[in-house]
């Protein structure tokens, strides 16, 4: 089973995978291609995605019985102990302080819920 999905991409990338793909919903492509397809398929969405974000996800033979690649997404894929796991940009998250003049030490909040309001 392989499936494709496209943010944000030409309509004319959509026409051509729908060749060989079904597209069940907007921009989500499925199908069941020979690996050789599938990795040519790939090849021409990378090509031809533009401004646009691209992911494939296919069964494989692995622990977790898939594997997935991205094009221009700002989620990225990581081996993480033989499984490949999703890596979320954390962009609104402020910076932890420590010896390098960063706060460290207990909150507010923390204090006020362990030793009660004060």
């Amino acid at each position: 089973m392989t499936v494709i999905v496209l943010t944000n991409c030409p309509v004319g990338l959509r026409g051509f995978l729908t060749r060989w793909l079904l597209e069940i919903s907007a921009g989500v492509f499925v199908g069941n291609p020979s690996a050789r397809i599938r990795d040519v398929l790939w090849d021409e969405v990378q090509q031809y995605a533009g401004q646009g974000r691209a992911l494939l996800a296919h069964t494989t033979n692995n622990e977790q019985g898939f594997t997935f690649r991205t094009h221009d997404h700002g989620w990225l894929p990581i081996d993480h102990e033989g499984l490949t796991l999703i890596r979320r940009p954390n962009a609104g998250a402020a910076p932890r302080r420590n010896g390098d003049g960063l706060k460290t030490g207990w909150s507010k909040a923390s204090k006020r819920r362990r030793f009660g309001r004060t």
